[in-house]
């Protein structure tokens, strides 16, 4: 039973480093909690190439506070996690939700960003909403984010689908 209680802390530290340390290896350079940081890298790294969240299509129904219309991606080591029902999404990895209008015009991008130690009352996401042209509405450890998706930590803090 000690082993369990000793190997287990260490195997989640290993598996929650290793997408991190796969971005690194492929050359990303993962940014700073700043929500212009996060936007220049979500623009150098195309986001809309990766994958959308696992059973998610473009311009699912949404609901306040978000679009009408939503379509959300998410980075590879996001969409892994989510796929092997790890429970939580790693360090260093992004869910991306672009907001839509009913008449499918894009009003804004909300980004949930992990970074292990950044903020344990909000799940150790950075949060940022932005408009289309980079203008920032909200960022870091959003109030009123958190205290919505306070509801669902259980899920990682994600109301989308589950990650268990």
């Amino acid at each position: 039973m000690l082993r369990i209680m000793v190997l287990a802390p260490l195997l989640v530290f290993v598996l929650t480093g290793y997408a991190t340390a796969a971005q690194h290896l492929s050359g990303d350079k993962l940014p700073a909690a700043d929500g212009k940081a996060v936007i220049a890298y979500l623009n150098e790294a195309r986001y809309q190439g990766w994958q959308l969240w696992p059973g998610k299509s473009t311009f699912y129904p949404g609901r306040f506070p978000h679009g009408a219309l939503l379509t959300t991606y998410v980075s590879q080591g996001a969409y892994r996690a989510v796929q092997d029902k790890a429970g939580r999404i790693p360090a260093g990895e992004f869910v991306v939700k672009e907001n839509y209008t009913p008449e499918k015009q894009l009003a804004a991008i909300t980004v949930m960003y992990k970074q292990a130690g950044y903020n344990a009352e909000g799940g150790n996401w950075f949060w940022l909403k932005y408009q289309p042209d980079g203008t920032i509405q909200a960022e870091g450890k959003v109030g009123g984010c958190i205290g919505c998706h306070a509801a669902v930590k259980g899920n990682d803090w994600l109301f989308i689908g589950p990650v268990k």
